[in-house]
């Protein structure tokens, strides 16, 4: 995950990692980038076992919806800008997560918009990943369900061909959406995660490894 930098008004630099994963560096306005990359660098370790240390633990992010806080979609982290609107939307516009809102302080409706936007957004990249790998597999599925799971990013049932996915994988890179959904697909063919299932997986997606590894390193 990219470092956040933030230059303002301050005397010392202050490097924080977060729960969230977030590496955070305030720094005085007049710090030159090769002076922030030598700091980088210089506590690189540390960093590295701050950052194991909130992976290896199950963390809830309790979220404000306030102008500032960091959003993530499809693998890249955006900022989240509240504004006040009569015309309530949520759009991407370069680094921003653009929230439009009728009541700024209105937590419940802030929070209904983005997990909607999420929601619709999940449904659509996962759709198109199924559109992809539906084919190779060419098993029917009789229900997918799209729904928020605390611990799995996804689970089949070969035997009535259901498949649920977890909404937040629209957080994470097309990759991982795309290997969440074959991995599913897959167990429609070889219902245990034996020789064949991965022989399979390499198969028709050879990098699979590498992408289920960038998964399990999200935060």
């Amino acid at each position: 995950m990219k470092p956040i930098i933030i230059k303002k008004d301050v005397k010392h630099i202050n490097l924080r990692v977060k729960p969230s994963c977030e590496v955070v560096m305030s720094v005085p306005l007049k710090t030159t980038n090769k002076h922030i990359k030598y700091v980088l660098n210089k506590r690189s370790d540390w960093i590295k076992s701050k950052l194991a240390f909130y992976r290896s633990k199950p963390i809830a992010i309790v979220q404000e919806y306030v102008s500032g806080e960091n959003c993530r979609f499809l693998g890249r982290n955006y900022r989240l800008k509240v504004v006040q609107s009569s015309e309530e939307s949520v759009k991407l516009k370069g680094g921003y997560l653009n929230l439009s809102v009728k009541d700024k302080d209105n937590f419940k409706r802030k929070e209904h918009l983005i997990k909607q936007w999420y929601f619709e957004k999940a449904e659509n990249h996962i759709k198109k990943a199924f559109n992809k790998y539906q084919p190779i597999v060419n098993k029917e599925v009789k229900s997918v369900r799209i729904r928020k799971m605390k611990t799995r990013w996804g689970s089949c049932n070969p035997a009535k061909s259901y498949i649920n996915l977890n909404s937040e994988l629209i957080k994470s890179s097309i990759q991982c959406i795309e290997y969440v959904v074959f991995h599913e697909l897959t167990h429609l063919i070889y219902p245990n995660h034996d020789e064949s299932f991965y022989n399979y997986l390499s198969l028709h997606m050879p990098n699979w490894k590498i992408v289920k590894q960038n998964l399990e390193n999200c935060c």
